[in-house]
C-alpha cells in the first residue's frame, strides 16, 4: 500500500461508509485524480483553486500539498479502490479557531447516486469532533443547487449569500453560505450516531 502524501495526525484515518472510504490522499492517486478532476462539469461548481484543464502538474502540486494543506483533514473519497473525489476542511485561527470551512467534489461518473450526501453525513460530525469545532461552514456557487441540497440534507442551514463574491468563467456569481453550528461537542457527536 502506498504511503499518504504528507504525514499529519490524520495519516491513519479510514472512515468507512456504505460503498466508500474516506482516507488520506496518496502519491499513487495521481492517475485517478487526473481522470476525475479534468472535467469541466466539476470545475463549474468549485473555486478557482481547482483549475481547468486539470494537468499532471496540477495533480502533482495538489498531492505535494502546494494547493491545500494536506496536514489538515483533507481526504480522498475512494470507491472500488480508486480515489474519485475529495473532501476537506480548513480550520480557522485565533478567535475563529473553533470554526472551519469545508468543501468537496466528486467525479461526474458518480453523480446522482446520493453518494456525496452520505460522504458529508460521515465526514461532518467526524471533523467537528476531531477539530473541536462549534461551526462548520461551506460556500456554494449560486449555480450549484445540487451541492446546496447535499448540505441541506445534512442539517446545514443557509445563512445568506455573499453577493457578487466570485467571478467564475467571466461571470459574476454569488456564494451561498451554509453552516452547521453546535453549541457543544456533545451535540456534534450525537448527530453522528
Amino acid at each position: 500500500m502506498s504511503t499518504p502524501v504528507s504525514r499529519s495526525r490524520f495519516h491513519d484515518v479510514a472512515l468507512r461508509g456504505e460503498g466508500f472510504v474516506l482516507r488520506p490522499w496518496r502519491s499513487d492517486d495521481l492517475g485517478a485524480l487526473l481522470e476525475h478532476a479534468n472535467d469541466i462539469r466539476i470545475v463549474r461548481g468549485l473555486s478557482d483553486r481547482f483549475p481547468h484543464p486539470y494537468t499532471r502538474e496540477d495533480g502533482e502540486r495538489f498531492l505535494a500539498g502546494d494547493v491545500v494543506d494536506l496536514r489538515d483533514p483533507v481526504l480522498a473519497i475512494e470507491v472500488d479502490g480508486q480515489a474519485c473525489g475529495g473532501i476537506g476542511a480548513r480550520p480557522g485561527h485565533g478567535g475563529r479557531r473553533h470554526g472551519a470551512e469545508f468543501g468537496y467534489w466528486l467525479g461526474h461518473s458518480l453523480w446522482g447516486r446520493g453518494l456525496m450526501t452520505q460522504v458529508v453525513a460521515l465526514y461532518a460530525p467526524w471533523v467537528m469532533q476531531q477539530l473541536a469545532l462549534h461551526r462548520l461552514q461551506a460556500t456554494v456557487l449560486d449555480n450549484n443547487p445540487a451541492s446546496a441540497r447535499v448540505l441541506q440534507k445534512n442539517g446545514f442551514e443557509e445563512e445568506g449569500a455573499l453577493r457578487c463574491a466570485v467571478v467564475k468563467f467571466g461571470e459574476l456569481r454569488d456564494l451561498r453560505v451554509f453552516a452547521k453550528v453546535k453549541r457543544s461537542l456533545e451535540d456534534a457527536t450525537q448527530t453522528a450516531q
